[in-house]
This record gives structure tokens, sequence and C-alpha cells, in this order.
């Protein structure tokens, strides 16, 4: 028995004994037809990742990083997820900075006189500070509230040592993990290893490398 378009049965093949609908050349149906694949739309595809193919659920790809606002992977490309293990990455020695009172940095300094000299006294006590480096900057000096600066080694104190401009120096991360200092125009100037340094430079800093600044403050970095 045939069916029509309209789903009546008809005993007649070519037209519907109910309503006269034509049906030569309409099979009746075996059962609930498939359907085809759907075919994703134009603006779908233009939402799909042009680097992955990924679909997109917000500004930057879930898969490989892409932004799709400024195009490309702005953020860094994000490591792919390998089904065999892999065997473990090599991680960064971490660094710290020892902070100390030097007397004989003091007694040095004092020595070559100022205006200020005498009514600077060495600290009676200063406790070891360890502060890691982590971050693309360390900066050394003394906070200031009216600049909002607040120096990851912060030398205001107490004891405060008066000689530290409020930025006085700072430590910059390389990408072989190792660092360097830059002085970027400290009134009483940068030691490292009892050597001056010139505003601007770069100085490669090793492990065991001591740095002056002020009346009397050292920092040593080590490594690990």
């Amino acid at each position: 028995m045939a069916i029509c378009p309209a789903g009546h049965d008809s005993a007649d093949e070519e037209y519907c004994d109910i309503c006269g609908a034509l049906l030569t050349g309409t099979p009746a149906p075996a059962g609930p037809a498939a359907s085809a694949p759907a075919v994703p739309s134009t603006a779908d595809q233009l939402n799909d990742c042009p680097d992955c193919g990924a679909p997109r659920g917000g500004r930057f790809c879930e898969s490989c990083g892409y932004d799709f606002v400024l195009g490309g992977g702005s953020r860094g490309s994000r490591p792919s997820i390998s089904s065999t293990p892999s065997a473990p990455s090599t991680v960064a020695t971490a660094w710290v900075a020892v902070i100390t009172a030097d007397r004989g940095h003091y007694e040095a300094t004092i020595a070559q006189g100022g205006p200020d000299a005498t009514r600077v006294a060495f600290p009676p006590y200063c406790p070891e500070r360890r502060v890691p480096l982590v971050g693309p900057e360390v900066r050394i000096g003394r906070r200031s509230q009216s600049r909002a600066l607040f120096p990851e080694i912060d030398l205001a104190g107490p004891p405060e040592d008066p000689g530290v401009s409020h930025l006085h120096a700072v430590l910059l991360a390389q990408n072989d993990g190792t660092w360097q200092l830059v002085d970027p125009g400290s009134a009483n100037g940068t030691l490292v290893n009892g050597k001056p340094v010139e505003h601007n430079v770069l100085i490669p800093l090793e492990d065991g490398n001591r740095i002056h600044v002020g009346a009397w403050t050292s920092i040593t970095v080590r490594k690990g």
C-alpha cells in the first residue's frame, strides 16, 4: 500500500484514494528517512580556528591559543597533548637574593665623605633577608607611596638604608635562566663585586656575585 505526501494510505499506486494527490514517482517510505549530514554554514566555518580548525569557544582557541581578536597566537602557542609520555622537562633553577648589612662597605662609603656621611649610622640590628627572583624583572630600591613605586627588594626598612634611591637598580631575567643587572641612574651608584657599574649598562650576573647599594646594603645572588 502506498502512502501519499499527506500521510494517507492509498490502494492506488498513482493517486491517493483520500485526497487525490499524485503518487507517481513517490515511493512509500519504509521507515523514518535518514537525514542528510549537516553541512556547516559559512558563518560556522568563519568561527573555526584558522590555525587548527577547532570550534571557537571564546576570544582564544582552546586548542592552540589563537587570538580571534588580534589574529595569531598572541598568548603563545600551547603545547599539543601527546598520547605517549614525554621525558620530564628541565625545571629552571631558582635564584634568590640574600640581603645583609655589610660593615666593610659601610666604612668604605663613610670614608669617602659627603655632606651626610656623619649622620648615617650602621644599623645595630639588620637580620638577613632572602627574596626569590621571580618574574621578568626584580627592582631594587625604596618604596614610595607618592610615586606608586613598590620594588620587589624593598630597602625602606627597618632599618632603612638612606643611600638607596627609590628605583636604584633592576635585575632582569634572561631566556637562558640567568640574570643581568642595570642601574637606571641611581644617585649613589651600584657596585658589582666591588666594581662600579655604569648607568644603563647591562651587567651579567653569576652565582655568588655581590651587589652593593646605598650606605651598607649587600645583595648576594644565589642560584639554587
